[in-house]
């Protein structure tokens, strides 16, 4: 059975390890050492916790709620501002997203090169979330 790392668990559940570790410690969550003394979590415990958590609704504070699951918090690389439409670039990681919003929806949401930014992708669309 597939087994998971504290800090492996913590990014799957979209958590600090520091989190994780505090589930862990408190019994939320079953752990067991390997040979090397590290804490793994069985992927079956893990996957009945994370639909436990989901259940319990106890997303991190600030975290917005949005039927778009596919979250890549990045920066914002490039604005490019149109007329009407605009196109922002967000580099989440080793991820480059690009998404072609209204310029009237990068003024609203204060969009600027360098701020923190979340996208979202739902489908074929890309969506945009500022921190």
């Amino acid at each position: 059975m597939q087994s998971y790392t504290i800090g492996q668990a913590a990014r799957l559940l979209g958590v600090s390890p520091d989190t994780a570790r505090r589930w862990a410690d408190a019994g939320r969550v079953t752990t067991h050492r390997d040979e090397g003394g590290r804490r793994l979590i069985d992927g079956r415990d893990l996957a009945a916790f994370s639909v436990d958590l989901a259940k319990a609704g106890t997303a991190e504070e600030g975290t917005p709620y949005t039927s778009a699951r596919n979250a890549f918090p990045g920066i914002v690389t490039a604005i490019k501002l149109g007329d009407v439409a605009a196109q922002v670039e967000i580099q989440a990681g080793p991820h480059r997203l690009v998404s072609l919003l209204t310029r009237e929806a990068v003024e609203e949401l204060g969009l600027e090169v360098g701020m923190e930014a979340t996208a979202r992708v739902k489908s074929t669309n890309v969506h945009i979330d500022r921190v």
